[in-house]
């Protein structure tokens, strides 16, 4: 596995990953508008391009090396709070799974995050999501949950997470 950093010409792969992970991880979760009106918003040319032209925004394609293609990307955000990296965005397209790619973007984070002084890593989970367990198998904590009103009579019902950073 490989992480390459993301720029603007790489918009559309994100766009075309987002899509494909998406497709697999939310069919059971959210109707096919919500998934369409999501994907509209958070994974437009503008949206990406303000993130990518952000000094604490950073997006990295995952390269599945033994597939010699693009796995799935991850996205972040340095100092989201005090001292806090907000994971945005870590999604494997299914052909992807379950080869320690996942694992391996969150260690590459961790570091990340350390080298940028913050001492906590925070992301949103959908309730239903079976990445929680992911996520807790890797040190990730609950410490609340919320239901956010994303517009259009859409809500994202999730928990938020949280991995200290100790150096």
């Amino acid at each position: 596995m490989k992480l390459i950093k993301a720029t603007e010409k790489d918009i559309p792969l994100i766009q075309d990953l987002a899509r494909r992970s998406w497709k697999s991880a939310y069919a059971e979760i959210l109707s096919e508008e919500q998934m369409e009106y999501m994907l509209s918003g958070m994974y437009s040319d503008t949206e990406i391009t303000a993130h990518l032209r952000s000094p604490d925004y950073h997006y990295y394609l995952i390269r599945d090396e033994d597939k010699d293609s693009y796995g799935g990307f991850i996205g972040y955000q340095h100092n989201y709070e005090e001292k806090t990296t907000k994971l945005h965005r870590i999604y494997l397209v299914p052909e992807s799974k379950g080869k320690g790619l996942g694992k391996e973007a969150l260690l590459f984070l961790n570091r990340k995050v350390s080298e940028s002084g913050n001492k906590r890593i925070i992301l949103n989970v959908n309730k239903h999501n079976s990445a929680r367990k992911f996520y807790e198998s890797q040190g990730y904590r609950v410490y609340d949950e919320g239901v956010f009103d994303i517009g259009n009579g859409f809500v994202m019902d999730d928990y938020l997470m949280e991995f200290l950073i100790h150096n």
